[in-house]
């Protein structure tokens, strides 16, 4: 079990009367590209919110590095290595990309309190900052304020922060949802340059990046896992072609 870095073991969640994930197993392992895809309405962001926390499972458990961290609070888990991406809120966008990660890798090195006093007072988190503004595309913009940034600089800088946090499990939540097919190219190829010792779940719509990113896929319908395997045997599968053609999505499908 040492390879499997994060598991979810029979997890359910009701909503009432509703059951939005029925005995959910998945395990993510080390150094994974896992994607996780399916019909809209299949569970996904309601798998995602348990990972991380945001809701606490009814039934099941989630295990990180074989610790249980079922009822672990959000920042807990973040500290812990589990991080997801997420949309920059309003205080990231009123700062420049330079000064978001210079506050979010302070904070992860504990000096968070002095950041603001003297931007370039800690060599260390300049430097780890500036090399994080090179990996994801942003040093040309490195001094704009983020609201003016393009959508999918903006992406970009998302990635940039979770990864800013030391992640041992990055849940990538939909990177390219929103971006214009211009600015695609250049987030798919920092999304496929990512660190390999980070440990990756994708969840995506978009089928051109998660069968050229991913290694292993899980497809959820309808709050539950339908199969779970390789590309290949996804993209051959009779009934992932079904689900998503019976949702009148042919694209989503196609890939033989």
């Amino acid at each position: 079990m040492n390879d499997i870095v994060l598991s979810a073991q029979g997890l359910v969640k009701r909503f009432g009367g509703i059951v939005a994930t029925q005995d959910v197993t998945l395990d993510l392992r080390r150094g994974a590209r896992h994607a996780l895809i399916g019909p809209n309405g299949a569970g996904k962001t309601t798998l995602i919110n348990l990972l991380t926390g945001v809701l606490v499972p009814t039934a099941g458990r989630i295990v990180l590095d074989g610790e249980d961290i079922s009822r672990l609070a959000p920042h807990r888990r973040v500290a812990r290595g589990l991080v997801r991406t997420f949309q920059i809120n309003q205080l990231f966008d009123s700062m420049t990309p330079l000064e978001t990660l210079t506050l979010v890798v302070s904070q992860q090195r504990g000096v968070a309190a002095q950041w603001w006093r003297a931007l370039g007072s800690d060599r260390g988190v300049v430097e780890r900052a500036a090399q994080l503004l090179e990996q994801f595309r942003l040093a040309e913009v490195a001094r704009q304020p983020t609201r003016e940034l393009a959508y999918g600089k903006r992406r970009l800088l998302e990635i940039a922060i979770a990864l800013a946090c030391e992640p041992r499990v990055l849940l990538l939540d939909e990177p390219v949802a929103g971006v214009p097919a211009g600015e695609r190219e250049e987030l798919l190829q920092t999304v496929a340059a990512l660190p390999k010792d980070v440990s990756v779940l994708l969840i995506e719509h978009d089928m051109d990046l998660v069968f050229s990113f991913a290694d292993r896929m899980t497809v959820l319908v309808n709050g539950a896992v339908l199969t779970e395997g390789t590309p290949e045997a996804i993209a051959a599968d009779s009934r992932v072609k079904e689900v998503y053609l019976g949702h009148g999505s042919t694209a989503e499908a196609s890939h033989e």
